[in-house]
């Protein structure tokens, strides 16, 4: 736990189960679990570049892709949606409950009551750790922003919508459409 207080930590621990928390900019921050449509969206996602990205089925495999794994990032804790490590750089997953490891690909599906703490607060987190890629989904507007890190921050790669065809960075070697993700 390098970095992180061990106080803030001890408060995060105290959260019931029903919330998922994080330490955001020496804050511990407590949302509620997803919401049904929420966690079909990161199933859903997580099943279609699974296939193709860590089994190699229909895709060029290399990845190891977790939902909402807890990576400890400096003095933060976070709790992406999705997150995703090229298998050169994890060749195995640790052992362990929390990763330190940064990581290749973060995925946040943005929800009305935590758009700006992932726009803004969990952004800004992830570039100052040079996450390379990060996703924001909003399944009310439905549509994807794929972010790439640049010298100047995070530059928008490319935005889909609704039932658009998906090639986006990092996971652009396959096409899959967005509307896979709506429950309806």
């Amino acid at each position: 736990m390098s970095g992180i207080d061990p106080a803030l930590y001890q408060e995060l621990e105290r959260l019931p189960e029903t919330q998922v928390g994080e330490i955001l900019d020496g804050a511990v921050v407590a949302s509620p679990r997803p919401a049904p449509r929420h966690a079909n969206v990161i199933a859903e996602l997580g099943a279609t570049l699974r296939d193709a990205f860590t089994h190699g089925r229909s895709g060029p495999g290399g990845w190891r892709i977790l939902p909402e794994p807890e990576l400890h990032l400096g003095a933060n804790v976070m709790v992406p949606d999705l997150a995703g490590w090229r298998r050169a750089r994890m060749p195995a997953f640790p052992d362990v409950a929390a990763v330190t490891m940064v990581p290749d690909w973060v995925c946040e599906v943005v929800s009305p009551q935590g758009a700006r703490r992932d726009r803004v607060v969990k952004a800004g987190i992830y570039a100052a750790n040079q996450v390379p890629f990060m996703w924001l989904i909003d399944p009310a507007m439905r549509t994807l922003d794929a972010c790439r890190l640049t010298g100047e921050g995070w530059l928008l790669a490319a935005t889909f919508a609704d039932r658009d065809g998906v090639r986006a960075p990092p996971f652009d070697a396959v096409a899959w459409s967005l509307g896979e993700l709506w429950s309806d």
